[in-house]
């Protein structure tokens, strides 16, 4: 490779690119081999529930066993990805999948396996991996520059769907080798490199100087951010439809190689491998697509033709036509939720990342969940065929949902502002002091009124998503150049938090609604303490406190 090629591939907007980064490039690598084993497991668990029970609902509960965890606990485990080293977090989840991993083989082993714990250690495998994801995810961005990380997460798919497109096929030959148990026994082993690689990281941690958020406390803010920001909104609804109606091929592939096509185990490994081979495919266009189409109709394509695929493997009985219409639906479908993935993390701050990127995985993985569920009972009720035919049909009309829910443009990761400094107060507080009023006070000319009314719509949803509720914007009705924004947070330390949230661009917006203030004198900002019990008191109060337990002093001071 001459020298111009070597700089064209490792261009920032090159799909190689993170991999010049070791940090990135090991752990990629690593986690290359635990999808892998994981995919491995997935084939040996599906089919050994073939061996077990003839009934469709079970053997599609395979992919809802791996993939419910996700959608329960992916809100929780984006939130201990934020408030927490996302090193050991990602440590200590892996270490729980490993435990299921290894439990699985034992049993299989020693012939203890029945569908009932098939299931649940699948289950745990699955929460292991929900656990991993969001820290991993968001770590991502700490691993490569902005300007590599759509790459980067392009990347994280293509090494799913490169364990995908040789994992099946290997699992087929180990089961029809050595059995289910070997499958079990060869995800445990690969999950060790990944151990290893995230071991040997030294993350470079910044320490926050406001205290860690209480766990509840973090999940509000993660679904409270999440609610107020459209862009992350959409796409997060269009994730789960996608999933729901898209997850059926993964779910009812075990029947697609045992009922349509009369194969075996290896058949179905074929079937697996030639649709992640698409996603592949998919994963290292990702950069043309994005430069050639509009989110909406790069999304508005992918469901059309994933649509006219699922049809295809419903309606073939040759290998070799239904190989063919599993490779363009992985390469779709690989593009659809990338392109998904990207949103959101483009879309979420730093201080959210992971709790964004948790309702992304709760999406997909929710919609492929209780979507395989459903295409489980309708197999049992319907057959195969009349299934994907329906699932082919759904996802083919799902374009209509941009008429209402149209995909935001995609643009640069949206960069957290700087650190403000705490504003300077004559009252003694705590942290837990509170509520807290914000009232900001503009002078507005009349015919500006229209226009600044508008941009405060965009203000309020910025306060709101970083942590202010019942937000108002006031105009007075003896001065209407005079507007009055007002917002509460709940504590001192709410606020500060609420305060160093804002991103570039949402200090940008503020500072826009300021530039429309006139007069010789400057916005005024009041914050003013709710219920202020601590700091009415009498000197006698203060004494008689003071005489009191500790306990009931400190209480007393930080108010309710």
């Amino acid at each position: 490779m001459n020298a111009p090629q070597k700089r064209e591939l490792f261009a920032p907007e090159s799909i190689a690119a993170p991999l010049r980064h070791a940090v990135f490039r090991r752990i990629w690598l690593a986690s290359l081999l635990s999808n892998l084993g994981l995919l491995i497991q997935a084939v040996g668990a599906a089919w050994a529930m073939t061996q077990m029970t003839s009934s469709a609902d079970k053997v599609a509960l395979v992919q809802t066993a791996l993939m419910l965890p996700i959608m329960l606990i992916s809100m929780p485990a984006g939130a201990i990805a934020d408030m927490y080293d996302r090193r050991i977090v990602a440590l200590a989840a892996l270490a729980l999948a490993l435990a299921g991993a290894v439990t699985l083989t034992v049993l299989a082993w020693l012939g203890l396996v029945t569908p009932e714990r098939l299931l649940a250690l699948c289950f745990v495998v699955g929460s292991g991996m929900a656990l991993m994801g969001p820290a991993w995810q968001s770590s991502v961005s700490e691993q490569v520059p902005p300007e590599t990380l759509p790459a980067a997460v392009a990347l994280n798919g293509i090494s799913y769907n490169i364990a995908r497109s040789f994992g099946p096929a290997i699992g087929g030959v180990v089961v029809a080798a050595a059995g289910a148990v070997a499958a079990f026994a060869a995800n445990a082993l690969l999950y060790l490199p990944l151990l290893a690689a995230l071991f040997l990281w030294r993350r470079v941690v910044e320490p926050s100087r406001l205290p860690r958020e209480p766990l509840n406390r973090a999940m509000v803010s993660g679904v409270r951010y999440i609610l107020h920001s459209p862009s992350i909104r959409i796409v997060l609804i269009r994730t789960l439809v996608t999933g729901l109606i898209g997850g059926s091929i993964s779910a009812l592939m075990p029947l697609v190689a045992r009922d349509l096509l009369h194969g075996g185990a290896q058949t179905y490994g074929i079937m697996l491998g030639a649709f992640g081979m698409g996603a592949v495919i998919g994963a290292l266009n990702i950069g043309e697509i994005r430069k050639r189409l509009s989110g909406e109709a790069a999304i508005r394509s992918c469901a059309l033709t994933l649509g006219a695929a699922t049809a295809a493997v419903a309606l073939s009985t040759e290998p070799v036509l239904t190989a063919a219409a599993l490779v363009i639906a992985g390469a779709v479908w690989m593009l659809a939720v990338a392109l998904f993935n990207i949103g959101v993390q483009l879309s979420a701050p730093r201080w959210v990342a992971g709790r964004a990127l948790a309702a992304f995985q709760a999406a997909i993985s929710g919609g492929i969940a209780i979507g395989s569920w459903g295409w489980g009972r309708l197999t049992d009720a319907a057959g195969v065929e009349v299934a994907l035919l329906v699932s082919g049909a759904l996802m083919m009309v799902s374009p209509l949902l941009g008429l209402w829910l149209r995909m935001p443009p995609v643009g640069a990761r949206n960069e957290d502002g700087e650190t403000l400094a705490d504003p300077e107060v004559q009252l003694e507080l705590t942290p837990r002091s509170g509520p807290l009023v914000v009232e900001i006070e503009y002078r507005v000319a009349e015919d500006n009124a229209r226009a600044f009314h508008d941009l405060m719509q965009e203000v309020q949803l910025s306060r709101q998503r970083n942590g202010a509720y019942g937000w108002s914007i006031a105009r007075d009705i003896a001065d209407p150049e005079l507007w009055t924004e007002r917002y509460h947070c709940p504590t001192w330390i709410d606020y500060l938090r609420q305060r160093n949230r804002s991103t570039r661009a949402e200090r940008e917006l503020h500072k826009r609604a300021i530039d429309f203030h006139i007069g010789a004198d400057p916005v005024r900002i009041r914050r003013m303490l709710e219920r202020p019990f601590g700091s009415v008191r009498s000197r006698d109060d203060v004494d008689r406190t003071a005489e009191q337990a500790p306990a009931v002093a400190s209480a007393a001071r930080s108010g309710p």
